[in-house]
């Protein structure tokens, strides 16, 4: 009890909707080597997410990018139907490294990143 007031807060308690309380420990094990990364939304609605390190090419950081994209599209409430996927859900994207500048990104290469992703991967 008084590890979990501790380690709730900070969300570091393991929690089964997160994958980290499971009966497949392999299938976990598998996830997290492979380079699974859980994301949420702050409360002011901004997600910040690590799509990648300073070494890595810019096809991989590509594919990432257009995984997490993919991803949070996935993960897009069903009230929010509009025009476009992105309208009313994605207002801004911008990459940066840890203490570096932001670049801001458009909406239509982040769909192009995230078709190129679901063309390669999902189906």
């Amino acid at each position: 009890k008084e590890v979990a007031r501790i380690l709730g807060p900070r969300g570091l308690m393991p929690n089964p909707k997160l994958g980290s309380v499971t009966n497949d420990v392999s299938g976990a094990v598998k996830a997290a080597k492979s380079g699974r990364v859980d994301f949420k939304i702050d409360k002011t609605a901004i997600v910040h997410v690590g799509l990648g390190k300073i070494n890595f090419s810019e096809e991989s950081l590509r594919e990432n990018i257009g995984a997490f994209v993919n991803a949070l599209l996935l993960a897009k409430p069903v009230g929010l139907k509009k025009t476009s996927k992105y309208v009313g859900y994605v207002k801004k994207f911008t990459l940066s490294s840890t203490m570096g500048p932001g670049f801001p990104v458009t909406i239509p290469s982040l769909s192009a990143a995230a078709d190129d992703y679901s063309k390669a991967h999902v189906s």
